[in-house]
């Protein structure tokens, strides 16, 4: 181990123990416009109530106006109008979470989220229309799901070009919803339906003035026919190019947090939950020799380094929840010390404690090594992780600040009926 880097970080973290703690996070912050909240997986608790403690001093201290997650977009709006007021057919947050119904759904549907979302709507109910605070998925997974949400507002508002957003939900009745079969046949067999869902997208763009603002349905429709043309390149492209997905996916991702700025206008700032992968810059990582991008880069490029701040999150150990292969039942799995010569050891070889670490024009330098920095996704074997679990990175370059909490537990899953894709 380099100790040279454990003394760095002994002599630059500070301890966390209580929340006040973060407060030096905010002063660092500041005035920035876009706050990027991590995490090393999908399934532990801490990461989901520190970054929800984060994202209410953000919204009440620093006037942040929209959290945008690595979610559905339809199934996010089922979040964001009752927590606006829009929606009077649920009575509480957990019902709402019902609505996340795709695998895996207990990166949303859990009681960490469901207790931010009533404070959400507790703090709603105190503003203005104008100073209220959205929830947004920005994820581009809901194909299927955005093309049903389209055909029922143009139906609703009895739309001239209904025919088009037909023709194209027609168009991809034949694969039944399954996303690996319409991948293939675009790909392999020419029969995609590209040129179906460019259309829609041009036609709702074209005519986006004449929709009603009202309850948001105009941005609504606008993003659902975003992700329909973006979903039809991500599932065309996925099985011929891995990386070529990827990228189609953060972009789409930024594309969305963009129409979520334009919305809001000038006011906007916005928080942004994701993991790890996607917010931390990919230029310090070997992502970048495989000529992936994410959206931590794409952002930092658009809007320069001094609009936004990234957070990474850590762990040495504890549990966490996963699956061991997709679509099937998640598991409450352990998650074994950090490996020796990574970034998660080398914090808690600087001492067992939860800490946080912002790097700065004095410190940065000591944390320009390429070190290992986990990440664990929905799927994960712990038994493996040693082989496939580790990022190369440049922590100071890829993050603005680590938090790093030294012992773990994973999240409590709601239950939902889901949906296997």
């Amino acid at each position: 181990m380099n100790e040279k880097l454990i003394h760095a970080i002994k002599d630059y973290a500070k301890p966390i123990e209580e929340l006040n703690d973060l407060n030096s996070l905010l002063q660092e912050i500041d005035q920035k416009k876009y706050v990027l909240l991590g995490e090393a997986s999908h399934g532990t608790s801490e990461f989901y109530k520190m970054r929800a403690e984060l994202s209410k001093k953000l919204i009440e201290e620093k006037g942040f106006t929209f959290l945008a997650v690595e979610g559905d977009w339809p199934a996010c709006q089922q979040v964001n109008r009752y927590i606006k007021g829009f929606d009077q057919t649920h009575d509480n947050a957990r019902d709402v979470l019902k609505s996340f119904n795709r695998w895996p759904t207990w990166m949303w549907a859990n009681e960490e989220m469901a207790e931010l979302i009533e404070w959400l709507k507790e703090y709603n109910q105190k503003q203005p229309k104008e100073k209220k605070v959205g929830f947004y998925g920005i994820d581009v997974y809901s194909l299927w799901e955005s093309m049903d949400e389209i055909i029922k507002y143009l139906e609703k508002i009895n739309f001239p070009q209904i025919e088009t957003a037909k023709k194209a939900f027609a168009c991809f009745e034949p694969f039944n919803r399954r996303p690996e079969k319409y991948g293939v046949s675009a790909s392999f067999y020419s029969e995609g339906c590209h040129e179906e869902v460019i259309k829609l997208l041009t036609d709702i763009s074209l005519n986006k003035n004449s929709f009603t603002d009202e309850e948001e349905s105009s941005l609504n429709l606008e993003v659902n026919a975003i992700i329909t043309a973006n979903a039809e390149n991500y599932y065309r492209t996925m099985v011929i190019n891995d990386n070529e997905s990827w990228n189609i996916r953060d972009r789409h991702m930024v594309e969305v947090i963009n129409k979520l700025s334009e919305f809001y206008g000038s006011p906007a700032k916005g928080i942004i939950w994701e993991h790890n992968t996607h917010v931390g810059d990919a230029r310090a990582t070997d992502m970048a020799d495989e000529g992936i991008v994410n959206v931590g880069q794409l952002l930092r490029e658009q809007k320069g380094k001094d609009e936004l701040f990234i957070v990474g999150f850590g762990t040495h150990r504890g549990t966490v929840i996963a699956a061991d292969q997709w679509g099937v039942n998640l598991e409450r799995m352990i998650t074994p010390p950090a490996q020796a010569g990574s970034w998660e050891d080398a914090m808690h070889q600087a001492g067992p404690d939860d800490k946080l670490l912002i790097f700065d024009k004095e410190n940065k330098h000591f944390f320009r090594q390429t070190i290992g920095h986990r990440a664990i996704g929905v799927v994960y074997n712990p038994r493996y992780e040693h082989y496939g679990n580790y990022v190369p990175s440049v922590i100071s370059e890829r993050y603005d600040a680590f938090i790093y909490i030294n012992y773990t537990n994973a999240l409590r899953p709601l239950e939902v009926e889901k949906i296997v894709l």
